[in-house]
């Protein structure tokens, strides 16, 4: 029998296994009095914690990284093992997919892009995972813990299957055909809800909590909403954004949806449509716009306390973000003022996805996970 395909679980737990192993990943190398104080548990909680998760292989101590000045018997740091262990990841894009191997920290070990297969569901599918595997076995030296699909479309989160209308693909098994190539549990995900749980997981803690929205553009649309430490997912599959109205008649001749915008026809588009030349910059410019204006809406229904904008849509004008910035500065409705800021891992931001997947499950219940 296969292994399952279960959940990702993209949120901060309050587990004791979990906190410890946060504790670790966040600041060690970190001692056990130092744990007891950054998490709140109990200092005989945290040593069971600790047992536990060493007896699982994910940390281990380190006398070596004593401080040699220290006054009687120095107490052995924490730290993650990052040498023996590892998880795979796929992050599949309408016409790329990145493949990545990360330690248990979240830290890439290799990465890579490669063309998204055309043809057949099941063919590209089984392409696809193979190439994963191919990645995986060239790190043969570490136990590979679990795998990851962070994709678009409507995503059954239970069973891994995946319609992906961009792609032509239905009823695509990403899950299962993942967990038989790679054979260790895997999670498959929404790709922009994906997003979302990297900036909270795999990263130094937000100090203000409360709510987020991400959002995502590049030849799709996406968004995704964070509540204190935890990823909103709807029970009915992700949302979309890409049929949003807009007014861009330098790129569609009037109004538009927000997809028709961003996408990477919208030149040829605006020609067809109108038959009028159209330069490179007013095209950005008029993107840069209609996305400040789609983000402000948004931000005026949620009101969210932060947002982050991610993918190509957003980054390829000259100017950055400044432009979107002041084209939501005009619309929100909103009186104080917000700042949109870019996603924490840059251009890494769908290697993040297809890691966090696969790192979810371990740092929601890691020893769980690991049994």
């Amino acid at each position: 029998m296969p292994p399952p395909v279960i959940p990702a679980t993209l949120q901060l737990t309050t587990i004791p296994a979990a906190a410890v192993l946060q504790g670790v990943r966040v600041s060690g190398p970190v001692t056990r009095d130092q744990l007891v104080a950054s998490t709140g548990l109990s200092a005989a909680t945290v040593n069971r914690q600790v047992h536990a998760l060493a007896a699982s292989g994910l940390i281990v101590e380190r006398p070596d990284l004593c401080d040699p000045g220290a006054i009687g018997r120095p107490k052995n740091p924490l730290t993650l093992d990052r040498d023996s262990l590892c998880v795979a990841g796929i992050h599949v894009g309408a016409r790329r997919s990145v493949l990545a191997i990360a330690d248990l920290g979240g830290r890439t070990l290799y990465s890579h892009a490669v063309a998204t297969p055309a043809g057949p569901t099941r063919a590209a599918v089984e392409a696809l995972c193979a190439q994963l595997k191919e990645l995986a076995d060239r790190f043969s030296g570490r136990r590979l813990l679990w795998g990851g699909a962070a994709i678009g479309g409507a995503v059954d989160v239970d069973t891994g299957v995946v319609d992906h209308p961009v792609l032509g693909w239905r009823g695509a098994e990403i899950g299962p055909v993942l967990a038989r190539i790679l054979d260790v549990p895997v999670s498959v995900c929404e790709h922009v809800e994906a997003m979302a749980a990297a900036e909270l997981l795999l990263t130094h803690p937000r100090v203000d909590g409360g709510s987020g929205l991400f959002i995502y553009a590049r030849e799709t649309a996406g968004a995704a909403l964070t509540i204190d430490g935890r990823v909103h997912v709807p029970a009915r599959g992700a949302g979309t954004i890409a049929h949003l109205p807009v007014n861009a008649p330098v790129i569609a001749g009037g109004y538009a949806r927000l997809q028709q915008v961003i996408g990477r026809n919208a030149a040829r588009t605006a020609s067809e449509l109108r038959g009028i030349p159209v330069t490179a910059s007013q095209i950005v410019d008029e993107r840069a716009r209609v996305l400040g204006e789609s983000v402000a809406l948004l931000r005026d229904v949620i009101n969210p306390d932060s947002i982050v904008v991610a993918g190509d849509a957003f980054s390829a004008h000259p100017d950055g973000l400044a432009p979107v910035q002041a084209a939501f500065n005009a619309a929100t409705t909103v009186s104080w003022p917000l700042e949109i800021a870019p996603p924490r891992f840059g251009v890494r931001v769908q290697e993040s996805a297809a890691v966090v997947v696969a790192l979810s499950v371990l740092y929601a219940d890691p020893v769980g996970a690991v049994v």
